[in-house]
């Protein structure tokens, strides 16, 4: 049984590939640009929320010398800049998940405000520098995303490229960010993409190449959060611990997730009955 040429079309390598790879170039390069920035901004703002000094040194809240009684009020106080910067800014940049990437390919044809890519890497440096229980993931991908999506736009391209350079955007920050080749590529196509056709794929490849070259020459070349290896082979009874370790660490998540749903939610409620927007 033959195939209809429209079922292979998604599989065909053009001259729009071509020049998408060659966009994705681009891409890659500001992409590790962007999540450089980001792990830069992150270090200012935990030297002014705990040291109360201007610096960019790396470090991290452990030892400051605070008042403990004072200690819990700094993640309120970040928390509120990033409201304030959502309340005049943009609302959309609230949360950190990955939800708002999916959200602009599926609803707004892979369309991403210009103020997403600004706003979305100040508001994630304050949130994580004042000791927030955030990661850079989200926002790292999202402003990532941004870029790409901001380029595709202003190269009019079609909402179906639009998608691509979007994905390779997020897949080159969340690459320079984490320096996880693989794991950045597959996780975007995965969450983002979804498909694994070459006409796609390959743009998101070249893109996240360009990312990890420019990465080992900024930041080097080891992992974000360095891991040790043991040599030794786990026993028997390790195994058997870590399968009710994991239930509960997903039980756990589960309800972490519900739990800032919820809170998330009654938030919003009470500011409507504020009659706050």
């Amino acid at each position: 049984m033959r195939s209809r040429p429209s079922a292979l079309r998604g599989f065909t390598v053009d001259r729009r590939v071509w020049l998408l790879s060659a966009v994705a170039l681009l891409i890659g390069t500001g992409g590790a640009a962007l999540a450089v920035l980001l792990l830069r901004a992150i270090a200012p703002a935990t030297n002014a929320f705990y040291y109360h000094r201007l610096s960019v040194a790396m470090v991290g809240p452990a030892r400051p010398r605070l008042s403990p009684w004072f200690m819990p009020l700094i993640p309120i106080i970040g928390g509120l800049m990033v409201g304030l910067i959502a309340h005049y800014g943009l609302d959309r940049i609230r949360g950190h998940r990955i939800s708002e990437a999916i959200e602009a390919i599926l609803l707004r044809g892979a369309r991403v405000d210009l103020k997403v890519a600004l706003l979305k890497p100040l508001s994630a440096a304050i949130a994580i520098g004042s000791g927030g229980p955030f990661g850079a993931e989200g926002p790292i991908i999202m402003t990532g995303g941004a870029f790409g999506s901001l380029v595709a736009q202003w190269l009019k391209l079609t909402d179906a490229e639009r998608t691509t350079l979007l994905v390779a955007g997020a897949s080159a920050c969340m690459l320079a960010t984490f320096a996880a080749p693989m794991a950045a590529i597959l996780l975007a196509v995965e969450l983002l993409l979804f498909q694994w056709r070459p006409r796609s794929l390959v743009p998101v490849a070249v893109a996240s190449v360009m990312a990890v070259a420019l990465r080992i020459s900024w930041l080097g070349a080891g992992p974000l959060f360095p891991v040790e290896l043991h040599s030794t082979i786990p026993s028997g009874r390790t195994l058997l611990l870590a399968a009710p370790v994991g239930m509960l660490v997903c039980l756990a998540s589960a309800g972490l997730s519900r739990l800032m749903y919820s809170f998330e939610h009654g938030f919003e409620h009470v500011c409507g009955r504020l009659g706050v927007h």
